[in-house]
């Protein structure tokens, strides 16, 4: 079996955090990035052991590079850390990469009802659609995904705010990765308000990002 080692970027998860890593994969070796919490987010994941890692520079891809470089294992997972993803498709995603299959596996989320504000959603859509223009087949901004380390740290993704997991996908399709997207589970987070679907202010925030890299 393939056991990459799980990076959940978190900024105040302390909530949601308990049920994350309980829901994760047995035996996966799992590194929390705190972003700056003022809660107790890096004692919980202690608690429930979990390495930590502190990334003080906000940011989504500023935690997720930081955790990428502090990995160790030759597959890398990340997952977001508020327990609105299925952890579940975990091991499928890490065989398909690790058997060769494909260079990266990334989720599709299949959202519950009430799960995915509409202006996310939206935001989202139209990003995906773009992506598939220039030839990267994805219906989704990977909010789940796995592939290995050395090349992801070769992609050289620069981006260290919402515009990181696109970025990935862009350089990825440019060097002519494999990916394979598989529908994953999209729940109501586990606690907390989300950073970027939570509010108009953060899901514009995101897009403003990723459109800068699609000029």
């Amino acid at each position: 079996m393939h056991r990459p080692e799980i990076v959940l970027p978190c900024l105040d998860e302390a909530e949601a955090l308990p049920g994350v890593l309980a829901a994760l994969p047995p035996g996966w070796p799992v590194l929390v990035v705190d972003n700056g919490s003022v809660d107790d987010t890096a004692a919980v994941a202690r608690a429930h052991g979990a390495r930590v890692v502190a990334e003080p520079r906000r940011g989504y891809g500023a935690a997720v590079h930081t955790g990428l470089e502090n990995t160790t294992t030759e597959l890398v997972a990340f997952l977001d850390g508020d327990g609105s993803l299925d952890a579940a498709v975990l091991p499928d995603m890490a065989d398909a990469v690790g058997s060769g299959r494909a260079d990266l596996a990334v989720g599709r989320r299949v959202p519950e009802a009430g799960s995915w504000p509409w202006h996310a959603r939206a935001g989202n859509a139209l990003i995906a659609a773009e992506l598939r223009r220039r030839g990267v087949a994805v219906h989704d901004i990977a909010p789940i995904r796995v592939a290995r380390r050395d090349a992801l740290l070769g992609l050289g993704i620069a981006d260290r705010a919402f515009g990181y997991p696109l970025e990935l996908l862009l350089r990825a399709g440019s060097a002519g990765w494999r990916i394979d997207e598989r529908p994953v589970r999209y729940s109501r987070r586990g606690g907390g308000r989300s950073k970027v679907s939570g509010s108009l202010t953060g899901t514009a925030r995101a897009v403003r990002d990723m459109a800068g890299l699609l000029r």
